[in-house]
């Protein structure tokens, strides 16, 4: 079986960490762990079957806090599709589940880096991210 996708490169497009002072510094320091983790997935087609895939990942105070910190990061894919992938559905597919899957691991490790380098070194996510769930829940 020949390889649907591949992947010719991948990079941080663009990362953010906002604490505005020490005092929400120190309020979110007890907090950050009601703090939830948001994933957004969207695409661009290239030239030549080729796909700009963003993932950007949020951790966030949903709660009305007038304290919080805010980080984000976007993470760019650049991939090449298969020229025998024709249908819409194995293309959204491919983005949202395979790739995912195959990016997550790195992407995971730069947003912990992220928030460890920003003065939350104990910050861990405890639960992985069910991309083939989270695909199969989108359809029905």
């Amino acid at each position: 079986m020949t390889a649907k996708y591949k992947i010719l490169g991948k990079y941080i497009k663009d990362m953010s960490s906002e604490t505005p002072d020490i005092e929400t510094h120190i309020f979110v320091k007890d907090y950050i762990s009601k703090y939830q983790l948001n994933i957004d997935i969207n695409s661009k087609a290239l030239k030549n079957k080729m796909i700009e895939v963003n993932t950007i990942l949020k951790f966030e105070d949903k709660q009305e806090n007038k304290k919080k910190s805010y980080f984000e990061i976007n993470y760019s894919t650049i991939v090449e599709i298969n020229n025998e992938i024709k249908e819409k559905k194995d293309l959204e597919k491919i983005i949202l589940c395979d790739v995912q899957i195959e990016i997550y691991p790195e992407l995971e490790k730069s947003f912990l880096n992220l928030l460890h380098n920003s003065g939350y070194p104990d910050v861990k996510f405890e639960k992985k991210i069910d991309f083939e769930q989270l695909y199969n829940q989108r359809l029905n």
